[in-house]
């Protein structure tokens, strides 16, 4: 039997890092993975789907090089091709994280792993044995009963990434990160595509403003939107599927090629021994506490199998978070109202802390600023101007208490407000922080000086 200090189960974004950090800390580490190092989000989630997104954007920027003074004659794709790259960046990322589990002295070990009593992993029916166990399955595209996916006509993430066939419709069912990205991506590839939503507003969990504004953008690129709509039942008995729509008016059936089923995900609990080993789990999540430790000592969980966002930024965390704390170290608890969450659709969402309503309904004074653009001089020059910036403020203190952007690039511009959150930032340095010009980045610094009534260019 071999013996580790610990062992992390499952090689994701929350596993392979929580590896690292173990190895790093001086703990002699095993890894176990019953597919490829990298789990869903460098293999078939994070990492490939923004090597499609980018295809599609420079596709547009082809089919609208005119507005630019450019000309370019007969642009077309060749959607295999565009598949192909993005499964050619997906393992370049895990032939990467294989690197570093050489670099860290980590044992990889491949297979099915399970959990048992007395802190001990089966693998293929060899037993392992370490002081700590970390559970880090991850999760998958959920399956609602009358969403049946059979891998052809009703898919999931996964199919949606790999068709051998760019189809000529698509219903999406969700609008949560997946939906869109994919909706946004077989648009721009030439799909038609409608999108449908059970919430009465498309990304629902962003501030109302950003989904206001990223429903027109949907709309103006040519996708159908249906929101307040539930798909009831689908009809796969033909050629193409026919979707029962429930909407506000009355049933609706509509027809395309594939349907995609977005509506979340459920996580990776089944058959990996938390029964055996009596771990107490609610719903389909573990319970933990602050630092992921279950009810029974020596064995933890991080990531998609714990309540919290499920992102990969915060599983990496978690499991820092978990090591670090096993080895002794002064850690702090995350703070879970300031995770950052992103969309790289177009326009990219990107947001952080409370919405406007939630901010009200916690009975914040508010002091809320808006920079839209239109108005900056970079996104002009860019052609991108659709969008903007949204910060609020508790005016009393001056507390950052939420950031909402959409537009091009937002993604790699929230962390200006998760640091400036982090740091209890106020308004005023905000304003007195000199930020460069031209850039999308200065609309940060605008927004906060519109919610102060100091606003230059607008």
């Amino acid at each position: 039997m071999s013996k580790y200090d610990i062992i992390v189960l499952g090689s994701g974004p929350g596993g392979y890092v929580t590896a690292i950090r173990a190895s790093q800390l001086g703990f002699k580490t095993a890894i176990i993975e019953k597919e490829s190092l990298g789990g869903v989000c460098l293999n078939w989630g994070c990492i490939p789907t923004k090597a499609l997104l980018k295809s599609a954007q420079v596709f547009d920027y082809l089919k609208h090089a005119e507005d630019y003074g450019l000309t370019v004659k007969d642009a077309d794709k060749d959607f295999t091709k565009v598949v192909e790259r993005s499964r050619g960046v997906a393992d370049g990322m895990s032939k990467g994280v294989q690197f570093l589990m050489k670099k860290n002295k980590i044992d990889v070990i491949n297979g099915f792993g399970k959990i048992k009593p007395g802190k001990k992993v089966e693998v293929d029916g060899k037993e392992y044995t370490a002081d700590h166990i970390i559970i880090a399955t991850g999760a998958r595209s959920r399956e609602l009963p009358n969403l049946k996916q059979d891998g052809k006509k009703v898919i999931g993430y996964r199919e949606a990434m790999t068709l051998k066939k760019q189809p000529k419709s698509m219903i999406v069912v969700g609008s949560g990160a997946i939906g869109v990205e994919f909706a946004h991506f077989y648009n721009a590839m030439g799909t038609e595509v409608t999108i449908v939503e059970y919430l009465p507003h498309l990304v629902p969990l962003e501030d109302e403003d950003v989904s206001k504004q990223f429903e027109r953008s949907f709309k103006k690129a040519g996708i159908k939107v249906m929101t307040s709509s539930s798909v009831e039942k689908l009809d796969t008995s033909g050629k193409t599927v026919k979707a029962t729509v429930k909407t506000k008016k009355g049933e609706e059936v509509l027809e395309a090629e594939v349907v995609l089923s977005a509506v979340g995900i459920t996580s990776n609990l089944e058959n990996i021994g938390l029964e055996d080993v009596g771990i107490v789990t609610d719903r389909d999540k573990i319970m933990v506490n602050d630092w992921y430790q279950t009810n029974i000592p020596g064995y933890y969980a991080i990531g998609d199998v714990v309540p919290g966002p499920a992102l990969a930024h915060v599983a990496s965390a978690e499991g820092i978070t978990c090591v670090e704390k096993i080895a002794g170290m002064h850690v702090e608890a995350i703070d879970y109202g300031n995770i950052p969450g992103c969309t790289y659709a177009t326009p990219e969402i990107a947001s952080v802390g409370m919405t406007e309503k939630q901010a009200k309904e916690a009975g914040y004074e508010l002091k809320v600023g808006k920079f839209p653009f239109s108005a900056s001089g970079k996104a002009s020059a860019a052609g991108t101007k659709d969008g903007f910036v949204k910060v609020i403020f508790d005016a009393k203190y001056g507390e950052w208490l939420g950031c909402h952007m959409i537009g091009a690039g937002v993604t790699d511009m929230i962390a200006e407000a998760v640091l400036g959150r982090k740091l209890e930032t106020t308004g005023h340095e905000v304003l007195k922080a000199i930020h460069p010009h031209p850039t999308m980045s200065e609309a940060v610094m605008e927004a906060v000086a519109d919610a102060y009534d100091e606003v230059i260019h607008l």
